[in-house]
């Protein structure tokens, strides 16, 4: 039996009846840049989100440099993140002069440690960025606290975490900005790159949304200098199509993960993903660890046809561009086992009581 790790096709056939007309009539109107599609997105990811304003943009990867600029972080600045993420929440900090400072992880969440925050603090500090990792949030509370102590921006990177609940409250309503990403592989995916920025401060809205075009809302008028970093009207009009179905999306994700889990609990070598009580988990992925051969596993479900992949196999404290930072191997335990021993399987929608089934026995299997 083949099992992708990702297929997106029996989604699309879902809502093909709504995207062709409507790309349709973008296509007529050859009006591709911002305007009234994006414009319609943004008060409906608003409302859903619950903030007053958000902004479409480029990527998710945008959302996080567009957010680090409007609050003002600079060259000499730190930014207090995980090691334990994908690459662009510490490459966008680069991006600004500013600094990373990390901290270990949570072993049972892959999130960030938010009670070793305080400790890394310095006067050079200015933001922390939370990293909602696997569909699940950071420990918000925590966060916030020492942010307010400290007079701290607050950026939460939710690329990952569309949906995702803290304590009753999405992710992306807690911090100065929220940042979210719709690469066609998320939750909530568009038709090639797009993000958003949510916030509820209208003066950063207001400085976000001039970056995005160049750094000035007048057209060839500059207050400073900017980005491209706009959204087309294309992935807006994918996303206001996807996002009533998000929800039922979300829960067929978390039942699927319930069917792992009660597939793995009688082996000891699998560690299934940890869901807090206090948190609504969307499963972007699901992560297992395993006690063995992490890449001699990924070989064999590769064998056996089944998808798979490693977020993330080196931390970023190893990356070769971040050496200047002086970190070094042992300095993230956590960040550096969960890189060495987890495994994310297939957990979207339409997958088949047979293919998690055929998934988990053939780990179940193998790790006997």
């Amino acid at each position: 039996m083949k099992v992708p790790l990702l297929d997106l096709k029996p989604q699309y056939a879902q809502i093909k009846d709504q995207i062709v007309p409507e790309l349709l009539s973008i296509f007529e109107s050859q009006g591709f840049i911002l305007g009234p599609k994006v414009e319609k997105l943004e008060k409906e990811m608003a409302e859903y989100i619950g903030v007053k304003y958000t902004l479409g943009c480029s990527s998710g990867t945008d959302a996080l440099l567009l957010a680090l600029k409007a609050l003002d972080i600079k060259e000499g600045d730190e930014v207090i993140t995980t090691p334990y993420t994908f690459f662009a929440t510490a490459g966008s900090i680069a991006r600004t002069g500013a600094v990373a400072k990390f901290v270990d992880i949570d072993p049972d969440t892959f999130l960030m440690n938010a009670n070793q925050i305080e400790e890394n603090l310095t006067q050079k500090t200015k933001a922390i960025i939370p990293v909602h990792l696997f569909g699940q949030c950071v420990d918000m509370d925590t966060v916030m606290k020492i942010a307010e102590k400290y007079y701290i921006h607050v950026i939460e990177d939710a690329a990952q975490a569309i949906g995702a609940e803290y304590k009753g409250k999405q992710a992306g309503t807690f911090g100065n900005v929220g940042c979210f990403s719709f690469f066609p592989s998320k939750n909530l995916g568009c038709f090639g790159d797009g993000g958003l920025v949510s916030t509820n401060s209208e003066k950063t809205y207001q400085r976000m949304k001039g970056l995005r075009v160049h750094g000035g809302q007048v057209q060839y008028q500059h207050q400073e200098v900017g980005m491209n970093a706009r959204l087309d009207a294309i992935q807006a009009a994918v996303i206001s199509i996807k996002l009533p179905f998000l929800k039922s999306w979300t829960e067929k994700r978390r039942r699927n993960a319930e069917i792992y889990n009660e597939l793995f609990k009688d082996n000891q070598r699998v560690i299934t993903p940890k869901a807090k009580p206090d948190c609504y988990h969307i499963y972007n992925q699901y992560v297992i660890r395993i006690d063995g051969d992490r890449d001699a596993l990924k070989a064999h479900l590769a064998e056996k046809e089944i998808g798979c992949s490693v977020y993330y196999p080196l931390s970023l404290h190893q990356q070769p561009c971040f050496k200047y930072l002086g970190y070094k191997a042992g300095d993230f335990p956590e960040s550096e086992k969960a890189a060495a021993t987890s495994i994310a399987l297939p957990i979207y929608p339409d997958l088949t009581q047979e293919q998690i089934e055929y998934v988990a026995e053939t780990i179940n299997n193998y790790l006997k």
